[in-house]
């Protein structure tokens, strides 16, 4: 429904392992800005009438914790460190995780208890990951189906990458209508 990151989907579903080490950084990420997010917003910023603060709160939070699973990835996996390149640092300023943070903000602050939103917020971050993991390796399948094709010269690389994801979006709107 809303595709929120094109620069790595574009950039590291060339490769299957690529794209599931992006999608669990991703995911890990999600999860973790979740749980520091969701309480700093409902025991800090509301209370003190600073809720206008949240996006930029909520990018320190990202930012600190894209900083922590790069510095870790560099250290335990350092083959996917580099074939995930620029595009690791680039999870900081990735509008799908910094979107799922402040849509478990506005969807679940009405939750009649603050612990059964923030168990919805951190399901929904897990989710959201999950789904775009999995979107990441099905792309990984097609892109590397599309090299061994024969494609006119003039569709390789970018164009027809962007026409498969429009056609590959349009087999997810079969979902749009479950809620």
């Amino acid at each position: 429904a809303k595709f929120m990151e094109i620069c790595p989907f574009l950039g590291v579903s060339k490769k299957l392992d690529s794209a599931s080490g992006m999608g669990i950084a991703v995911t890990f990420v999600m999860i973790c800005a979740t749980i520091v997010t969701y309480p700093i917003h409902h025991f800090i910023l509301v209370p003190n009438n600073l809720a206008y603060l949240d996006t930029l709160v909520f990018i320190l939070v990202i930012a600190l914790f894209v900083q922590l699973v790069e510095t870790a990835m560099k250290k335990l996996l350092p083959p996917l460190y580099k074939s995930l390149g620029v595009y690791l640092p680039l999870i900081t300023t990735n509008c799908a995780v910094l979107g799922v943070t402040i849509l478990n903000v506005d969807n679940f602050s009405d939750a009649p208890t603050f612990l059964e939103g923030y168990g919805k917020a951190l399901l929904y971050a897990g989710c959201a990951g999950i789904g775009f993991t999995l979107a990441l390796i099905i792309f990984a399948g097609i892109r590397t189906r599309m090299e061994d094709s024969d494609i006119p010269e003039f569709f390789k690389g970018i164009p027809a990458t962007l026409i498969a994801a429009s056609i590959v979006s349009l087999s997810f709107l079969a979902f749009s209508g479950m809620s």
